[in-house]
């Protein structure tokens, strides 16, 4: 099986519990948007925005770490060594969110819920206990399995989210007297969202067993040194990446031209549904990141490495084309996901924020340059421009658009760092992009959404706007599999 064939492969398997993963999120959209108010949905939104930022401090880079020294050193000593400064990492985290919930609530703007953090040290803690088991099971090159646990934890996920927030209320309205009515606590959604993402993680851990009964609480100082020294530019990379994906809701909760605390939480609800929207580029580049990270590092070695890269480069680009056209041309199906009309007023963020992923999943692609030489702190400084891009826009832009100055922030953030990647690294690793060809693709797609927006201002006719929505789209598609005809034979015919 050709490289590119295998990374096709593991892609998809890793883009199916991708999938799923995105969909506890998409799935319960419909549901928690007419389940829970916008202020609500807006509380839960922040609070999961909040995550990540946690979620870099009890990684610390040793995910990225173990498989730049996995591949090369004793996997064993990687492990355990990677495993224990995680666990300890993490104890303190937990411990620290426990004794100043009550702040950090205040710093989120959901002063009323400061138990909500004390769960939320929980879920952060049990997923990282999860995180070495994982990566060693892409290390190996075993995507079933990994599919496998992802999807089941998700299941039981979706079930809980549905128990707790649907049926235990149900059932407390028409048994007052019952023991559930007793405990049920109207008006605690997230904080019952949060239990049912607890119970994920716990069923995960059961599942990954044979991974965590092979962990020994052995130490290497001397190798866990060199982790930490290529891992702490990119615990600022994580900390640049999470202020650029995340942040921008909890930006409108402080900044928001609302005109309480309310209605600013209200808009970062209404924002953060909408962002659902741009689910297939980020489920794409999600899946993309998962299989291709392992792969990049193993193809390094090869001679042709620079010309896969190009290859896989070109690809990628040209799926999330396919998948941008396949939302924006459809939106008004799209929309339908989103269950509470009121939420349709921030549809104008999706195209911008799907440029943006695209832009954003460039860049990981890209970002390849730094890690295979070592010269990790390149990406912390990328990363810390865009951070400072996004932090900058808000600031100044949120007073006056609301979500729109989010939109814009995060385009043009994922935009100037897949340019500065772009030319920085090719004077570093030189590797043979189709630029132009790439350029000319996404052109090609803004045109064609164009003449779609131009064609529904006209017509009233839904049936003849998606008639002629899936034109463009199959004529677009078909134009590349003409220009690319002659490689996609290449790619399917090879062998080994």
């Amino acid at each position: 099986m050709s490289s590119i064939k295998k990374l096709a492969s593991q892609t998809a398997w890793y883009g199916l519990s991708s999938i799923a993963a995105r969909f506890i999120s998409y799935l319960l959209t419909p549901f928690l948007t007419y389940k829970l108010t916008e202020i609500a949905y807006g509380e839960q939104s922040i609070v999961y925005s909040f995550i990540p930022f946690l979620n870099v401090i009890v990684t610390h880079g040793m995910e990225t770490a173990y498989f730049r020294f996995g591949s090369k050193e004793n996997e064993e000593k990687i492990y355990h060594t990677s495993s224990f400064s995680m666990i300890l990492v993490t104890a303190l985290v937990i411990i620290g969110l426990v004794l100043w919930s009550a702040p950090v609530a205040n710093l989120l703007q959901i002063n009323l819920h400061p138990e909500y953090i004390s769960l939320v040290a929980w879920v952060v803690g049990l997923d990282a206990l999860t995180t070495i088991p994982f990566s060693s099971l892409r290390l190996a090159g075993k995507p079933k399995k990994f599919a496998f646990i992802k999807i089941g934890g998700i299941l039981l996920n979706i079930l809980a989210t549905y128990v707790f927030i649907s049926t235990l209320p149900q059932y407390a309205g028409t048994h007052p007297t019952s023991f559930i009515a007793s405990i049920y606590k109207p008006g605690w959604e997230v904080g019952y969202i949060l239990i049912a993402n607890i119970i994920q993680n716990v069923f995960v851990l059961l599942l990954l067993q044979q991974e965590i009964r092979k962990l020994r609480f052995t130490f290497d100082f001397a190798l866990w040194r060199k982790m930490m020294l290529y891992s702490l530019p990119l615990i600022l990379v994580g900390f640049g990446g999470t202020i650029n994906e995340t942040m921008d809701r909890i930006m409108l909760g402080w900044w928001g031209p609302g005109e309480s605390p309310d209605a600013n939480k209200a808009l970062a609800g209404i924002y953060s549904a909408c962002y659902k929207l741009a689910i297939l580029i980020t489920i794409s580049v999600q899946a993309f990141r998962m299989g291709a990270e392992p792969f990049f590092f193993k193809q390094a070695e090869s001679d042709n490495a620079p010309k896969t890269y190009a290859r896989v480069m070109k690809f990628f680009v040209i799926t999330l084309c396919i998948m941008f056209l396949g939302v924006v041309l459809y939106l008004d199906i799209w929309k339908e996901f989103i269950r509470n009309p009121e939420m349709y007023v921030g549809l104008k963020v999706v195209p911008i924020l799907l440029m943006a992923n695209i832009f954003l999943g460039v860049y990981y692609n890209l970002s390849i340059w730094y890690k295979l030489s070592n010269n990790t702190m390149a990406g912390a400084w990328i990363t810390l421009l865009g951070a400072a891009i996004t932090i900058l826009i808000n600031y100044i832009a949120i007073p006056h658009f609301g979500y729109m100055a989010s939109a814009w922030a995060t385009f043009f953030c994922y935009g100037t760092m897949m340019i500065v990647s772009y030319k920085w690294g090719q004077k570093v690793y030189p590797i043979p992009y189709a630029t132009k060809k790439l350029i000319a693709y996404f052109v090609i797609c803004l045109m064609l959404f164009g003449i779609n927006n131009l064609v529904r201002m006209v017509s009233q006719n839904q049936p003849f706007n998606y008639l002629f929505a899936t034109i463009l789209l199959f004529a677009f598609i078909a134009f590349v599999a003409r220009i690319e005809k002659k490689e996609l034979k290449t790619i399917l015919n090879k062998q080994n």
